[in-house]
């Protein structure tokens, strides 16, 4: 158990990089264990992502909500790659 909550062994790739980089942090006492530095990374990565989800509802709140189908169509197409010899788009 850590911190009370039940935990789950897995096994995880990483790049060697960035294992050597958890292994240095470890080493130098800056993360309690290398499962420890993941925990905290992965923590703070749901954290961001659900800060994230945050700012795009309110800004969805104060701009009118979620873009309607025409709208949505409309910025698919202004967005999407031109090819080669098609006329510039105007805005709508």
């Amino acid at each position: 158990m850590v911190d009370g909550m039940a935990t789950a062994k897995i096994t995880i790739t990483l790049p060697d990089r960035q294992l050597e980089e958890i292994r240095k942090r470890v080493a130098a006492r800056n993360s309690p264990s290398v499962s420890g530095f993941i925990q905290q990374a992965v923590q703070k990565s749901l954290e961001n992502a659900a800060e994230f989800r945050a700012i795009v509802e309110d800004a969805l709140k104060k701009t009118g909500g979620p873009l309607k189908p025409k709208e949505r169509a409309w910025a698919r197409k202004m967005l999407s790659v031109r090819r080669r010899g098609t006329r510039p788009r105007t805005a709508a």
